[in-house]
């Protein structure tokens, strides 16, 4: 049976992929798509999810805003990454696919409230949404299968050379989620950047000879434009769809035990994820921490899931 999942999300490129992912693998079943401000304000984010629902044909499954700053502090998106759109590259058609007149927790809510089976939660974005959810309604942690993420790192970051985008903008988001009891599988930099879109793997995007897989295309080469501007590599890495392909096939995404703690005071390591791999602190391990990729299965995944998408009729 599919596995069913509520993406949480600031699309982003890598966020526009993910979401064509869990839309199209026969593997999960996508209840919701939820966003939140992070790589872009929520306005723009939101805007995004939607354009990326109308050129894939996904038109079945409600999409939701959020919260639009973090818990703590002030608002600081990736215009440097993502462009002041927070999905610069291609042109897209204006979109059709509306958001539901409901809060994002409140959705997320409901959905786990309505479903018959605990629901995985996938966030792909600063933690804010899914912090508030627990606090608000602790009553969920019950119907949550497992919280498997898109943050973090075992190494260095790359929003401060400690800390990784999505925790280092809500750490207190974070700090809450790691805590929380949910069983968490974190996907950090160390696994997305094994998960490399080369020329090779661009091409086979345009090879599908669709619209939306030129579309994707568009969106890594952007991406690998400000990859080799900003941090002097040709090839970006796709950060968000790991955490999906988690969930799709385990096996894909090999993970180890480890207490993870989200630094919330340091100086020079505020955001930090510290991973302890090794059980140097003897503390308690609460969660499963990505450390390999299967990056051929991967990108199979990934091409597979466009080229579904790409074929549905319009």
């Amino acid at each position: 049976m599919p596995v069913p999942i509520i993406i949480d999300c600031d699309p982003g490129h890598d966020d526009a992929l993910a979401i064509m992912l869990a839309a199209a693998d026969p593997a999960v079943d996508l209840l919701a798509i939820t966003t939140v401000a992070g790589n872009q304000t929520l306005e723009k984010t939101t805007l995004n999810a939607r354009r990326v629902c109308t050129i894939a044909g996904i038109t079945d499954v409600p999409i939701a805003a959020g919260c639009d700053r973090p818990l703590v502090q002030p608002l600081g998106v990736a215009a440097d990454v993502h462009g002041e759109s927070g999905l610069d590259g291609p042109r897209f058609p204006e979109p059709t696919v509306e958001v539901v007149p409901e809060h994002a927790v409140e959705l997320i809510h409901r959905i786990l409230g309505e479903h018959p089976e605990p629901v995985t939660l996938v966030p792909t974005a600063p933690l804010t949404n899914i912090a508030l959810l627990l606090t608000r309604y602790p009553e969920s942690v019950s119907r949550i299968k497992e919280i498997v993420l898109m943050g973090g790192s075992t190494e260095r970051g790359n929003r401060t050379p400690a800390a990784e985008f999505n925790i280092c903008s809500d750490p207190e988001a974070a700090d809450i989620v790691f805590r929380s009891g949910v069983p968490v599988t974190m996907c950090g930099l160390n696994v997305t950047h094994q998960a490399l879109a080369t020329p090779e793997v661009i091409a086979r995007f345009e090879g599908l000879g669709t619209e939306l897989g030129g579309v994707c295309a568009q969106l890594l080469a952007f991406s690998a434009s400000m990859y080799s501007r900003l941090w002097d590599m040709p090839d970006p890495p796709l950060h968000d769809p790991v955490a999906v392909a988690r969930v799709i096939d385990p096996a894909i995404v090999g993970c180890a035990d480890a207490n993870v703690t989200v630094e919330l005071h340091g100086r020079h390591t505020r955001g930090a994820t510290v991973v302890d791999l090794h059980r140097y602190l003897g503390r308690p391990v609460n969660a499963r921490v990505a450390v390999t990729l299967n990056v051929p299965a991967f990108w199979d995944r990934m091409v597979g899931a466009v080229a579904a998408l790409g074929a549905r009729p319009a």
